[in-house]
């Protein structure tokens, strides 16, 4: 595969701001050397503070208590920062496609958004997928969500585990995948087999479109198989996230029981 194609987010010196438990105790956890300082709010002393504070002490990292007004300036006042912000470094470690693949010891296991744009969407897939343990989330460069601070505070520590990648051209991408023996399938209004009695192999990639509007016409015809999810009341679809923990739960648990 092309490297060109298939890199992370491009890397950056520039410092700034994540803010949350979860965000900043999991950049404790799998990068601690890019947290410059943290920032916490003086008169909270609950057992979530103390865990943070237990994790800022193992990794050297410097805690000073400041007032309210001063968090909110760092976290832009958009959203609750629960009394901690850590200022980081900006550069983010580039993930290639080809890196993730070639290490794996087991069948690949990969979710694919196609046009995700909602941040909070992808938040909350970057959570599901960690959660099920796969392998990467890929997604195209252009009209997709990126890794802004709303995604980050949703994946709720999964953006820092999980890689996320994003590629020039997805329906190449599916492509390369499918020559390295990854089934690709796509979960779609349109798909043909009922998810639950459907069959397919060990290593798959799962691709899912924004709810409404679905998978993109070039990413459909591209898939190995179309499946859809069983609608059984009123509703006739689901948010991407759900979606998502849907699917991915249905092919990790075919994978457990196969051992």
């Amino acid at each position: 595969m092309s490297q060109s194609s298939h890199s992370g987010a491009p890397a950056s010196t520039a410092a700034g701001f994540i803010h949350g438990f979860h965000a900043v105790i999991a950049k404790l956890r799998h990068q601690p050397e890019a947290i410059l300082e943290i920032f916490i709010d003086g008169e909270r002393r609950d057992a979530r503070m103390r865990d943070l504070l237990r994790h800022a002490e193992l990794h050297g990292v410097r805690v000073m208590a400041v007032d309210g007004k001063r968090l909110d300036g760092m976290a832009g006042g958009r959203m609750r920062h629960q009394g901690v912000v850590a200022r980081v470094l900006g550069q983010r470690r580039p993930v290639a496609l080809d890196d993730v693949l070639d290490t794996l010891e087991e069948p690949a296991f990969l979710l694919i958004l196609d046009g995700i744009q909602d941040p909070h969407n992808l938040g909350a897939c970057l959570r599901v997928a960690d959660a099920v343990g796969a392998h990467a989330v890929i997604a195209p460069k252009d009209r997709a969500a990126g890794l802004t601070q709303a995604a980050i505070k949703v994946a709720s520590g999964a953006a820092e585990s999980v890689p996320y990648i994003t590629v020039t051209n997805l329906a190449r991408t599916l492509r390369e995948l499918q020559e390295r023996g990854i089934w690709v399938i796509g979960a779609d209004a349109e798909g043909q087999e009922d998810l639950y009695r459907a069959q397919w192999p060990a290593g798959t990639a799962w691709a899912l479109g924004a709810e409404g509007v679905g998978l993109r016409r070039l990413t459909r015809e591209t898939c190995d198989q179309l499946v859809t999810i069983p609608m059984l009341g009123s509703v006739q679809s689901l948010n991407v996230s759900v979606a998502a923990g849907v699917c991915l739960y249905e092919a990790r648990r075919r994978l457990t029981a196969a051992g």
